[in-house]
């Protein structure tokens, strides 16, 4: 039998000194395999986006500041030159629009092969791949993710859940029919579709898909691309943004100051635009060339953590 000591303060009163009694007799009662059987850890918290870094060290092509130069205000409306519009905005430079993933500081620092960490779209890239789908990662998780990364050339190929390749997978998914759940609103005329969930973009009229869809960029917290029906009203092929100093090659804008154009940067960021809708430039020139003054635009959804 376990007892414990009975010892007496100062004051006479009494006080129990049996360290351990209950715990003891917790162990001999349940047995050492009832409690691990019975004990079932939580899964690891997912690392914030806001937390994560640029996987590879940036160079010239991606700095580490890369916000859009969006206008805040409409533009000044006025029609270019003919000299204007025949320049051609300047071609990015080699490697601007590789898929860099966003991973911990700490896999980053380390370099390491395959990351034990847990991403922030880690149960969405479980269910992608078939896998189990319990927002912790695993060995396994890492190597199928790592596989996924590889195939697509998404640098680091860490197998972190991040939102590069989360992206990369709504792509994939919009390629074939993006207008398969019908959010776009079919029409007649052409309708540019600004879908902020998936973040892809692309034009149909009718059935038809005229453009697209591509990988897009929409706007952040308290700036995000605002939902509903527009009209392209000003297309400015050299645009130059007068509050940031910065290019915006081939833009139309569509409501206020938000607009399609072009960025010399990822357009895969943790943090959306300040409410365009950035492209890749040889995207944003193809839809010049699909989209003319008048069109319409219609936008849904929402952008993660918008």
């Amino acid at each position: 039998m376990i007892s414990g000591r009975i010892v007496r303060d100062r004051g006479g009163a009494a006080r129990g000194v049996a360290v351990g009694l209950v715990a003891v007799v917790s162990v001999l009662s349940l047995g050492a395999g009832s409690v691990a059987a019975d004990t079932v850890p939580e899964p690891p918290a997912a690392i914030p986006e806001s937390d994560l870094v640029p996987g590879v060290a940036p160079g010239p092509a991606q700095p580490w500041q890369i916000d859009t130069p969006d206008q805040a205000l409409p533009p000044k409306v006025y029609t270019p030159s003919a000299e204007e519009d025949a320049v051609e905005p300047k071609e990015a430079a080699t490697g601007t629009y590789d898929l860099i993933e966003y991973v911990p500081l700490s896999d980053a620092a380390s370099k390491v092969s395959c990351s034990k960490q847990t991403g922030p779209y880690q149960k969405q890239i479980e269910q992608w791949l078939k896998l189990k789908v319990d927002g912790r990662q695993s060995a396994s998780d890492c190597k199928a993710i790592q596989k996924f990364q590889t195939q697509h050339k998404i640098k680091p190929a860490i197998g972190f859940a991040g939102p590069v390749t989360w992206y990369q997978m709504m792509l994939l998914s919009a390629r074939k029919n993006p207008n398969a759940k019908k959010n776009c609103p079919v029409k007649s005329y052409k309708v540019a579709c600004v879908d902020l969930n998936r973040q892809v973009t692309w034009v149909q009229k009718g059935d038809e898909v005229v453009f697209g869809p591509v990988p897009m960029r929409s706007g952040r917290k308290g700036y995000a691309t605002r939902a509903g029906w527009h009209s392209v009203y000003w297309r400015h092929k050299n645009h130059w943004s007068t509050l940031y100093n910065s290019p915006m090659p081939y833009a139309q804008f569509f409501d206020g100051g938000q607009a399609f154009h072009a960025v010399y940067g990822s357009i895969y960021t943790t943090v959306g635009s300040w409410g365009c809708v950035n492209l890749k430039l040889g995207d944003a020139k193809k839809l010049w060339d699909v989209l003319k003054k008048g069109d319409k635009v219609y936008v849904w959804g929402h952008r993660t953590g918008t």
